[in-house]
């Protein structure tokens, strides 16, 4: 009985691609596409596991549905000269309807039950006016991004002057109340001030006014016995020159 072909659909299909530097981790994204109507169970198995992490690498994919597995290759000294001898192999199953160990389904499976598809692994390096492109690109958006936080943090400063000055004119605004409040008080007490004044020199001059009627009574008062006084000598006068001639 000959193999069964690979159910599932590869994207890539044939070569896994990791772009350098290789000084930190690069990652390779791997499509799997199921076009059945049945249940596939799916390994993604290397012939280097100390090398790369994948993630997720076993599951089942649903009829119609996809899963993207990432293979991440671990930071190394790249050499140029040596050829990648790495692969990976995408080994599947038809999930049984019901079947919920799949641990048990792939340890009981048949060789005849299998369906494989293999990749290999490619290096690449980018050339020199890759590199200055993705220099260029970078420093774009991170221009872009500068310019963006410039006008973030410019906005943010007007905002935080127009509080600034906002405050101030509050602060000056209410002492200029106090200001008014106090003078309107200050007038106020002037008023009462005058009014109590005028009162005090009407009384005065009321009492300066009796004074001067009675000054001006006084003088007739005290001439009458004076003249009396005057009109008694004349009498006693005239008597006593009559007795004496």
């Amino acid at each position: 009985m000959s193999k069964l072909e690979q159910i599932l659909i590869l994207d890539p299909p044939g070569d896994l691609r990791f772009r350098g530097p290789f000084t930190d981790v690069v990652t390779a994204n791997l499509k799997l596409r199921n076009p059945s109507d049945r249940r596939v169970c799916f390994k993604v198995k290397t012939t280097a596991p100390r090398r790369y992490c994948v993630r997720p690498n076993s599951g089942v994919i649903e009829p119609g549905s996809a899963v993207t597995v990432s293979v991440m290759l671990q930071p190394f000294e790249y050499d140029p000269n040596e050829k990648s001898k790495h692969k990976f192999m995408v080994q599947t199953i038809f999930a049984p309807s019901g079947a919920s160990d799949l641990e048990a389904l792939w340890k009981d499976a048949r060789p005849d039950d299998l369906m494989d598809s293999k990749l290999r692994c490619v290096f690449e390096m980018p050339s020199d006016n890759e590199k200055t492109n993705e220099l260029e690109s970078t420093k774009a958006p991170s221009a872009l991004n500068a310019s963006k936080d410039g006008a973030s943090g410019a906005r943010a400063g007007s905002l935080s002057m127009d509080d600034t000055e906002m405050r101030k004119l509050m602060e000056e605004s209410k002492r200029l109340q106090a200001e008014v409040g106090k003078l309107l008080d200050e007038n106020r007490q002037l008023k009462d001030e005058g009014l109590r004044m005028r009162k005090v020199n009407q009384l005065d001059s009321s009492v300066s006014r009796s004074s001067a009627v009675m000054q001006s009574k006084d003088p007739s008062s005290r001439s009458l016995p004076s003249l009396l006084v005057v009109i008694a000598a004349i009498f006693i006068g005239f008597f006593l020159g009559k007795f004496v001639l």
